[in-house]
């Protein structure tokens, strides 16, 4: 199991600049995704254990199908820009659980839109080498004009030499969301999956429902492993 816990910020910057070197974004092709998956971490404030979850649902149909929980820890420091040694580990905990696993997968935080191109979506998708998306509630990396105040306007956001993300309006006159490739899946491919996951919430649905379930567990509500839902499917 991957531990990150003693890494300076010098070796995690070099890590992730060994991990640069594994992206790509020619995976998806033309194929059509039935399932995708949200991932989510929870803790306790002033706690080193980690409360993880990976989501499965229908697509587009958003249906929650089965989900994971696995108990994890960290003891790497909350430092922007380096969020993947603090949750990738206890993520893969997860995800190991799942038999059969989602196309794709949402992560809440960054994919390419950061400063070396390995957000959370990007550091998770190269070391398992399955298709990723990065949806951050706020903006970490690269330059983008006001979008429209409608639902599903969107808006470029440059960097690393072209657009390498966009800006997406989930609710009319609420603050975006910031997509961006992690791993295997091109821009426009994300930014058109994404757009396939909005619901009623800001937070598009599979990062939403990973972060109910997930806070469901911390408070002892789901119990660890792996769990086929059944019944009561928009539980959360």
């Amino acid at each position: 199991m991957i531990n990150y816990d003693n890494l300076s910020i010098v070796q995690a910057t070099a890590i992730q600049d060994e991990l640069r070197a594994g992206l790509r974004f020619d995976l998806a092709g033309e194929r059509e995704f039935t399932t995708i998956g949200g991932a989510d971490i929870s803790f306790n404030k002033g706690s080193s254990e980690f409360f993880a979850t990976i989501v499965v649902l229908g697509f587009p149909n958003m249906v929650l199908q089965a989900y994971a929980l696995a108990r994890g820890s960290s003891d790497f420091p909350y430092v922007p820009g380096y969020l993947g040694f603090r949750e990738v580990p206890s993520l893969l905990k997860a995800w190991e659980l799942i038999p059969q696993k989602p196309d794709i997968l949402v992560l809440d935080g960054q994919g390419i839109l950061h400063p070396r191109q390995m957000g959370i979506a990007s550091h998770f998708g190269v070391l398992t080498q399955h298709l990723t998306i990065g949806c951050a509630k706020n903006s970490l990396f690269g330059k983008y004009e006001p979008l429209g105040l409608e639902k599903y306007a969107a808006s470029p956001i440059y960097g690393h030499g072209g657009v390498a993300g966009y800006a997406l309006r989930t609710k009319d006159g609420v603050q975006p969301v910031y997509i961006s490739p992690g791993y295997g899946i091109n821009v426009p491919q994300s930014l058109a999956v994404m757009r396939k996951c909005i619901g009623k919430y800001r937070i598009p649905e599979p990062t939403r429902i990973a972060h109910e379930v997930v806070n469901k567990f911390r408070m002892g509500e789901l119990k660890e492993g792996f769990h086929k839902v059944i019944q009561n499917p928009e539980l959360f």
